[in-house]
């Protein structure tokens, strides 16, 4: 499944981090995570969302402090 991860900005805007191919089991390891590291970063998850239109599920995410 594509997943696309969001970054929330400090301003509220979103900023696509990414977007890349995640086998099932790593969209249900999902269930058991609450932070993920892309591209050497830490990031939490803070809600996800499954777009049927377009066959995607979008990740909302925030950087950790200190990284």
């Amino acid at each position: 499944m594509n997943v696309v991860l969001f970054e929330k900005l400090p301003d509220g805007e979103l900023r696509e981090i990414e977007e890349r191919n995640w086998s099932p089991h790593m969209v249900a390891a999902l269930e058991h995570v609450n932070y993920i590291v892309v591209g050497g970063k830490e990031y939490e998850t803070v809600e996800g969302r499954l777009n049927v239109d377009e066959g995607k599920l979008e990740l909302l995410v925030v950087p950790m402090r200190g990284e």
